[in-house]
């Protein structure tokens, strides 16, 4: 059975597979603080529609409230050991709009039905609640273990025991930018995310984390880092991993992975 990919901009993506929903690191927003959506419109209603929803780590761009307040009551949602404590938000939406919380840490593993696993794995990313947060929860990638095995990688630099952590895989989702001219410690730019993609040899990956949230006034600041990095990515790949197949969808387009 194929898995479709969706990318809803920036981290968000629904993954269908056995007939699960499973959406990641949900943001809905026009704007997020000193970030204005640039490309892609705000996702539809139905973007929202979700068996679970897995966040990868604590900032507001993966973490934000007010998008997992769209969610329908009773959705469940994975989130990293120690998030409840870290934001206190978190747990008050959870009791309003009847929210199912599992909080898990990497090598933990989730059933969500319909014969879907989902195991958590680590990722090489500050994963505090910014900018005061203490290090209160790791930052996740997850595993969606179905008729296929699909890894989002959430927010993370590459490290040595990536491929060994994350095990065989099918599809990759790998982040490739951020929402800024320039990319600190902790991310995979363009070039990082071919090299993990060669290491992982997945049969199939899809670019996510650019192109979609930029800091307002910063439009002509460096605007390649900003529109470049998904085809970048995919010219690097040809080259590093020439064996996997690449798609690099546009803004709520759906790409169906054999």
């Amino acid at each position: 059975m194929p898995v479709e990919i969706t990318w809803w901009g920036h981290a968000t993506c629904t993954v269908e597979d056995s007939g699960v929903r499973v959406l990641t690191d949900p943001l809905f927003a026009r704007r997020l603080a000193h970030l204005r959506r640039r490309r892609g419109a705000v996702p539809p209603a139905q973007a929202a529609v979700a068996d679970v929803v897995l966040v990868s780590h604590l900032h507001a761009d993966h973490m934000h409230l007010p998008s997992l307040a769209a969610l329908a009551p009773g959705t469940r949602l994975l989130v990293p050991r120690g998030a409840r404590r870290a934001v206190p938000g978190l747990a008050r939406l959870a009791g309003v709009r009847g929210l199912a919380v599992t909080e898990v840490a990497p090598g933990e593993e989730a059933d969500v039905g319909g014969g879907v696993r989902i195991r958590a794995v680590s990722a090489r990313h500050d994963g505090r609640r910014l900018p005061y947060g203490p290090r209160l929860a790791p930052a996740l990638g997850y595993v969606v273990q179905g008729s296929a095995r699909t890894y989002f990688a959430g927010d993370t630099g590459l490290f040595d025991a990536m491929a060994e952590e994350v095990g065989p895989v099918d599809v990759a989702l790998l982040p490739v930018g951020g929402w800024g001219p320039y990319l600190g410690p902790g991310h995979l730019d363009a070039g990082r995310a071919a090299r993990a993609l060669a290491d992982l040899a997945p049969a199939a990956a899809v670019p996510v984390h650019y192109g979609t949230y930029w800091p307002i006034g910063l439009d002509a600041v460096r605007p390649h880092e900003f529109h470049a990095p998904g085809q970048e990515f995919e010219r690097r790949a040809r080259r590093l991993a020439p064996k996997v197949t690449v798609r690099v969808p546009g803004h709520g387009e759906r790409v169906r992975l054999p």
